[in-house]
């Protein structure tokens, strides 16, 4: 396909899944197979230029005048992609797949880029019903904060410690260029080339061996921070696929006892193959029967450590799903919010008296992170949130100067401030 006709593939899937509501991969999969003669790296260069018009998705409407999907791809661009006019024009020239010649007040759109006056949540790109919650956060760091969360995240992996070392792993992959990560010690960073793509990690020797697993360095972090320690019981109460237990059993050095369970026992699938390959032999998987069965009724306080990697609206995750921000809908913030009391209220009872409670979210919104926290300790006059230059000073490690970041009751990572995921923690600990 000619970088035109990508383009023209772009606006389609573009106009389904807005039309649709649909997640963008379910869009560009359905179109890949209905058009077989569409190669790899074409659906590669098409997932790219759909993924970064939706980052921009609110700004270039109000630059281009326009919400419909040439407009948004006239915007990415010309804003994103950096085009001149004159590179524009030569892809829209309407021959051979191409879209149509440009408008002349697309023309003048493109020259002017102006943002004047348009809403903070506009220059942000955070849907305007959530600007008041993502605001609170950040006060008057929000537009930044907002045009970061906007931008391409990098593809981190964590070094599995039970395999390797951060540094022979650097050196088995350094045909890839990796970086370390800036804060965590088990880190490497890889950068996206021009056109979003990075290193194909997952077909590596050392992936298959265990060496790694994908992970953002916030998450990482998070995980390490919440204190687990060898020869502890520790609960993964939301594991999910798995990616924080994994780290956990890597930092409890296969001492201890780990439990991996989640409300949705179908997420835990993934997490039997990884164990397999990652070493990791203290890990006992607790699947819920049925709605309202607790798995882990036989260890209720005993429990030194319960990592509470809870649902969320995953707004610290924007660089990665930039769709998800433009399809979470008003009152699902609510939602998450009873969630989040739920989980607590649960991680409540299995933790043992001097044990503690890390409380994760990939959220910036102050509703899903101090808030709840707030809220949870409100009802349970028997815990206390824990310092957080004591939560940094936990483990091993220059993280001293994550204490800029604190909040009321815990840490905000963010693109901007961390160049990792947007991840809040809070640890708390039960008195009694």
């Amino acid at each position: 396909m000619t970088p035109a006709a990508r383009i023209s593939a772009a606006i389609e899937v573009l106009a389904d899944l807005i039309e649709r509501r649909r997640p963008a991969s379910d869009a560009l999969k359905d179109w890949g197979l209905s058009r077989r003669f569409a190669g790899s790296k074409d659906r590669a260069a098409i997932a790219s230029l759909v993924y970064d018009a939706l980052r921009r998705k609110a700004s270039s409407t109000f630059v281009m005048g326009a919400e419909t999907p040439r407009a948004l791809v006239l915007g990415m661009l010309a804003r994103v992609r950096g085009m001149t006019l004159e590179d524009i024009a030569a892809l829209f020239s309407g021959e051979n797949h191409a879209p149509e010649p440009l408008e002349s007040e697309e023309v003048d759109s493109l020259v002017s880029l102006s943002l004047a006056g348009a809403p903070d949540w506009a220059r942000a790109d955070v849907p305007e019903w959530l600007w008041p919650a993502f605001a609170a956060g950040f006060g008057t760091d929000a537009v930044a904060e907002g045009e970061a969360l906007a931008g391409r995240a990098p593809i981190d992996i964590r070094t599995n410690r039970l395999k390797t070392t951060r540094e022979a792993l650097s050196i088995e992959l350094a045909h890839a260029a990796p970086e370390p990560g800036p804060w965590s010690p088990d880190a490497l960073r890889f950068h996206p080339g021009p056109d979003g793509r990075g290193p194909s990690l997952q077909s590596e020797a050392a992936f298959f061996g265990g060496g790694f697993e994908i992970q953002d360095e916030g998450s990482q972090l998070v995980t390490l921070l919440a204190g687990a320690a060898p020869g502890q019981t520790v609960i993964d109460l939301c594991a999910g696929a798995g990616g924080k237990t994994l780290a956990l059993a890597a930092l409890m050095e296969n001492q201890g006892r780990l439990f991996a369970t989640d409300l949705d026992a179908r997420r835990l699938a993934p997490l039997h193959e990884r164990l397999a390959r990652s070493g990791a032999s203290i890990v006992e998987i607790r699947i819920p029967r049925s709605r309202g069965h607790e798995p882990l009724a036989d260890i209720e306080g005993q429990a030194d450590l319960v990592l509470v990697d809870a649902p969320c609206t995953g707004s610290g995750t924007w660089r990665r799903n930039p769709d998800a921000k433009w399809r979470v809908r008003p009152g699902a913030l609510a939602e998450r919010v009873k969630d989040q009391a739920q989980v607590l209220a649960r991680a409540a009872r299995l933790v043992k008296p001097d044990g503690r409670i890390a409380y994760i979210t990939c959220s910036v919104l102050a509703d899903e992170n101090d808030a709840a926290i707030t809220a949870f300790l409100t009802r349970n006059s028997g815990f206390a949130a824990i310092p957080v230059p004591e939560v940094l000073a936990s483990q091993q490690g220059d993280f001293g100067p994550l204490v800029r970041f604190a909040t009321t009751h815990g840490v905000q990572f963010s693109p901007r401030r961390t160049g990792t995921d947007g991840f809040y923690l809070a640890c708390v600990q039960r008195l009694n």
